[in-house]
């Protein structure tokens, strides 16, 4: 301790730590700019990936879609996101946040405005398989929002943004019911296409994206990044910049900043690449040596019960929600043709296809989705910020294991009743209450990062994660190959490997903070 003082008092005048020099900037504008900002960006993913569900009920007929086109349509996004998850995470990590993140944000922005004019089904799987691969970069954002605020400010930040994310995934059903419902159409000749009101409705969910890319583009670099690769002036500017925004015309005195434990100075390999081979090679050295410890004895159990329970929670919360807009249409549409008739969900749902698909090959059209289906929609994602606050709340007090096993129990059980239920209107609600186990993986990912070390947390949780959109994906073009006739499979498959899940989640609490029993 001696030492550290002795230190301290020779250093020159203007000389700080990385954090000290940050903690001087004071908490003001410029993070509550950077706040809104991050949750807009996430809330951007959110909106590209869920609005497919509110256009493919309206699509079918302009683009001859089969329960099949659909379930591929429902995931090409996530496909085009883990097809790019670690490359734009070594570009972060070698070129800065900043850069890929409006440059990506931007292409995947223009993807979805060409994908707005699809003309059949293979264009429109391309388009948004590369607005998935770009738009994957947004993972990069709570990285650079870290890393301008001081360890004290910085959970309270990236919980902020997270609202922030919550409330803006709140406004997609309310967007599709204005824009969507629409009656006018414009024809296009020279594209041989009708622009009709669902085209619109991809543009509106990507607006955000294009608003964040440019945004971004003027925001600095994050000076951490700056400092790690040498560009101490550089940050030092960055940070006089973020004085400047929070604390007025003041001047903030920094000479020199010295790095933190976690801050080396280093070189970024990929700049030293001469070819596009050992660019290559780096890369791939770079995701091995991060990667292969979670596999190996001593983190191996804890990787697999982590990454099974991600799986088959994202298969029910994004690959059967992908279905769950065309599903509560046609329980609302029975429910308006049918007062006071009860028939179970599935059931609802043969005759709707039935409807949809005639014998004689040609497809229904539906113009319009039914009023109460975006009612439904906008309950789920209020339960959703609802539970996402209350668990927030409680965490800390209950414990992260019991919430993950009460939470995926009670609503896995709902998911399960609905089926049963032959009151539509009770199901509905029970089929409403099912998708928000999503709630689960927010859970996880606090649990994972109790269960690895330091140097592994982020790459434990980029694997999960990666394993549960293979998750969503294989959950959409299942839940789209059973849905006409067994219906009911989709719900006794995924409930029951989300009740075997809970008890795997009860193992973890043997496991330290370091995976060991």
């Amino acid at each position: 301790m001696e030492d550290a003082k002795t230190v301290n008092r020779v250093r020159e005048p203007g000389t700080y730590t990385f954090t000290e020099a940050l903690a001087l900037t004071n908490f003001g504008k410029f993070n509550y700019v950077l706040i809104f900002i991050s949750g807009l960006v996430t809330s951007t993913l959110v909106l590209e990936t869920s609005s497919i569900g509110f256009v493919l009920p309206i699509a079918q007929c302009e683009l001859q879609l089969t329960n099949r086109d659909k379930g591929i349509l429902s995931t090409i996004n996530f496909v085009g996101i883990i097809a790019s998850s670690h490359l734009w995470g070594f570009f972060a990590d070698t070129k800065g946040r900043r850069h890929v993140l409006w440059s990506t944000l931007l292409v995947a922005f223009v993807s979805t405005v060409f994908s707005s004019f699809a003309q059949n089904f293979w264009t429109m799987v391309l388009l948004r398989f590369l607005n998935g691969f770009f738009g994957s970069s947004t993972a990069i954002i709570y990285a650079y929002l870290g890393e301008f605020h001081a360890p004290k400010t910085r959970s309270r930040a990236i919980m902020c943004s997270a609202v922030i994310c919550s409330a803006g995934a709140m406004l997609l059903p309310m967007i599709a019911y204005l824009v969507i419902n629409q009656d006018w159409v414009l024809p296009l000749t020279f594209l041989r296409i009708n622009y009709r009101p669902w085209r619109v409705f991809l543009i509106v969910c990507g607006v955000p994206g294009l608003l964040c890319s440019i945004i971004i583009y003027i925001l600095p670099e994050s000076p951490k990044f700056l400092l790690t690769i040498g560009e101490e002036t550089k940050a030092i500017q960055v940070l006089q910049k973020m004085h400047r925004w929070n604390n007025g015309k003041e001047t903030l005195r920094i000479t020199h900043i010295l790095p933190d434990d976690d801050t080396s100075i280093i070189t970024p390999k990929v700049n030293n690449c001469d070819s596009s081979s050992n660019f290559a090679l780096v890369f791939l050295q770079t995701m091995w040596s991060q990667t292969a410890p979670l596999f190996q004895r001593k983190y191996l159990q804890v990787t697999i019960i982590i990454c099974n329970i991600q799986f088959w929670a994202l298969v029910a919360a994004n690959g059967l929600y992908m279905w769950f807009p065309q599903t509560i249409n046609s329980v609302m549409a029975f429910i308006q043709e049918h007062p006071g008739e009860h028939k179970k969900i599935c059931e609802i749902v043969y005759d709707q296809q039935e409807t949809f698909y005639k014998t004689d090959g040609t497809i229904e059209c539906v113009k319009k989705l039914e009023t109460s289906t975006f009612y439904y929609a906008l309950i789920m994602e209020i339960l959703y910020a609802s539970s996402f606050a209350v668990v927030g709340f409680i965490i800390n007090r209950v414990g992260k294991i019991l919430i993950l096993f009460i939470t995926i129990i009670f609503f896995t059980s709902c998911g399960l009743a609905s089926v049963f239920i032959v009151n539509p209107v009770i199901a509905a609600y029970l089929y409403v209450l099912f998708f928000v186990v999503g709630v689960a993986t927010i859970v996880l990912n606090a649990i994972t990062i109790d269960l690895y070390p330091t140097h592994l947390r982020a790459m434990a949780s980029c694997i999960s994660l990666l394993v549960g959109r293979v998750g969503s994906i294989a959950g959409a073009n299942v839940a789209g190959a059973l849905m006409g006739h067994h219906c009911e499979w989709n719900f006794y498959i995924y409930c029951a490997a989300l009740f075997v899940c809970a008890f795997l989640a009860l193992l973890l609490a043997r496991k330290n903070v370091h995976g060991e029993s």
